[in-house]
């Protein structure tokens, strides 16, 4: 197995000390990077593993924040946090713009040759990077079927992939169509996988927390989306030795 080093980054964002979380691959040389987003409850240890099995691929990764260090497990307060940040397309921008900033500091970066991927919060963020004009390789979501304000998405500069549950409630079919309709318009490469019969959240472990009705583990699905994820970095990012 490669070995991977980790540590913590504290950079400032959205009025927040945020707390990321970067792997590094072995070796010394300049590699492709990734930046990940978290879920709205904000970063764990299983979401910090993302980071450290692409760093196992070869990539550099940081798995950024969005909560200031903090993890919700009371879904009200999470949403009180997430529902305005999400309708705010500048906050989100200044998030991803900061946790890239960072990224692109480390030496180990080839900061021509960064993508995105996201879940839920962390996905819109990282979609809204895209409609900034960010030069990024590929964009990857899993539910964050997220539309942005109008003609922006002709900005996007790289293939899309987006991933969400067929039963998932907060991304219903009307948000699917709504997200492909924007992607199709301004000329994205754009790709939905619907996973069949799975919720919001599926591809993350229960944790000991109350959950939102419509959120469920599916662990099938995780792992085909993850693979996904990881064939999206491997055609668009693609490591060379």
């Amino acid at each position: 197995m490669t070995t991977v080093t980790t540590r913590t980054v504290e950079y400032p964002a959205d009025g927040l000390t945020m707390i990321g979380h970067l792997a590094l691959p072995a070796g010394v040389d300049r590699r492709p990077a990734v930046l990940i987003g978290p879920e709205g409850t904000g970063l764990n240890d299983f979401q910090r593993r993302r980071a450290d099995a692409l760093a196992e691929l070869g990539y550099v990764a940081l798995a950024f924040d969005i909560n200031g260090g903090r993890w919700f497990t009371d879904p009200e307060e999470m949403l009180a946090h997430t529902t305005p940040l999400l309708a705010d397309p500048d906050r989100m921008r200044g998030i991803g713009h900061a946790a890239l900033d960072v990224l692109r500091a480390e030496p180990r970066t080839d900061p021509d040759r960064i993508a995105g991927v996201g879940y839920g919060t962390g996905g819109a963020i990282v979609l809204e990077l895209g409609r900034d004009g960010v030069d990024l390789r590929a964009i990857g979501t899993v539910n964050a079927l997220t539309t942005g304000r109008p003609g922006e998405a002709a900005r996007i500069r790289c293939p899309v992939w987006a991933g969400v549950g067929s039963e998932d409630p907060i991304m219903p079919p009307a948000q699917r169509d709504a997200f492909t309709a924007e992607m199709q318009a301004a000329g994205v490469d754009w790709r939905l996988v619907v996973y069949g019969g799975a919720l919001h959240a599926f591809h993350h472990p229960p944790v000991d927390q109350t959950v939102l009705p419509g959120i469920g583990y599916h662990p099938r699905h995780a792992q085909r989306a993850w693979r996904d994820v990881v064939d999206l970095l491997a055609e668009c990012l693609p490591v060379t030795e």
